[in-house]
């Protein structure tokens, strides 16, 4: 790509204290733009060189700051179609181009493995106020619609990204399960993992859709894209896993029913399984397409570098420490006990 311009940017991120925010905030000051992040700040600090404006956005006032200056973009990932419509209205006409982090969660089929960008949307979320995250999908959905509705498409990017995972995620998923092989004390300790395989996983690194988005920024890349990794395997984690941490457990492959009769839940959540997703209703959550996305310069690292980084997070915070996602080692035993008996 040709760059547009070979000055510094004058970006604006609303947010920048959290996850991939903060990321993206840290890569453009590396590359020598001028970051303002706009945020309240409960989630940390600006990453250092940016500037911080204090802002909350359910505010009438929360933009008075930045709305007098021109940005060359803006970037936002909310999810709340409120917050989303009064930015536009005080900053899309400032904005040299508008960078709107989606989902693929805005997809209304999760069955079909291998779509693109033209699969069919949820319809909007229409209500007022703030959404539940029950309406995640159709809440981006309608964040979608007002960018559309707003700004022309040639200034506009949606990057609607799938699970990103690597250093940084608070979500507990996808380290789940280099943390579970880094926890094993000898080589063989049963580890109990879903008996699907060749399920597919496909998850993005946050500094690998952190330097594409900027990239965006830079060549005034517009379009609407699915910001997603290269589908894996389930048997590609759990061996990306062992490589990084050096240490092969016993695999425990428990039958998929059978978890979701003995209570454990799929995906995300307190004694669930990370990552699992019941087959066939979600044989495409996980597959979508990025064709586009790579002929617009996105690059990907290999897996094993996405779980090397997600060990080094979670080694960090802690191995055996309480989990917003995953099995405790109590229930896992409990569960493989029974499993045991049972058969």
């Amino acid at each position: 790509m040709t760059s547009f311009r070979d000055d510094p940017l004058h970006l604006l991120i609303l947010g920048g204290t959290s996850w991939l925010g903060g990321t993206v905030a840290r890569l453009a000051l590396d590359r020598g733009h001028r970051v303002t992040c706009l945020a309240r700040g409960e989630s940390g600090d600006v990453p250092d060189g940016a500037r911080h404006v204090r802002a909350d956005r359910w505010t009438s006032d929360a933009f008075r700051e930045v709305t007098g200056t021109d940005w060359d973009a803006v970037l936002d990932v909310s999810w709340q179609p409120e917050l989303l419509r009064s930015a536009l209205t005080a900053l899309a006409s400032r904005a040299g181009i508008w960078i709107y982090v989606s989902s693929c969660s805005v997809y209304r089929d999760d069955a079909t493995p291998d779509t693109d960008e033209s699969a069919a949307l949820h319809e909007p979320w229409s209500g007022t106020g703030e959404v539940t995250r029950d309406e995640y999908g159709p809440a981006k959905a309608s964040c979608e619609a007002a960018c559309r509705d707003v700004l022309p498409a040639g200034r506009l990017l949606i990057a609607r990204a799938g699970l990103i995972a690597g250093y940084g995620d608070r979500s507990d998923r996808f380290g789940y399960w280099p943390a579970r092989v880094a926890a094993a004390t000898a080589p063989g300790d049963p580890v109990l993992i879903p008996d699907q395989p060749d399920m597919a996983v496909q998850v993005i690194d946050v500094a690998d859709l952190g330097a594409w988005l900027l990239d965006c920024a830079e060549h005034r890349v517009s379009g609407i894209f699915n910001a997603v990794g290269d589908a894996h395997t389930m048997s590609d984690v759990l061996d990306a896993c062992v490589h990084r941490v050096n240490l092969l457990p016993s695999w425990m492959p428990v039958d998929p029913d059978w978890l979701a009769e003995h209570g454990v839940g799929p995906w995300a959540g307190p004694e669930s399984l990370p990552l699992w997703l019941p087959l066939p209703a979600y044989a495409g959550f996980m597959t979508r397409r990025n064709d586009a996305a790579k002929s617009a310069g996105l690059r990907l690292r290999p897996l094993v570098e996405t779980v090397g980084s997600a060990l080094r997070w979670e080694r960090e915070r802690g191995l055996e420490r309480d989990r917003r996602a995953g099995l405790s080692r109590g229930r896992e035993a409990e569960l493989l006990a029974t499993w045991a008996a049972g058969k």
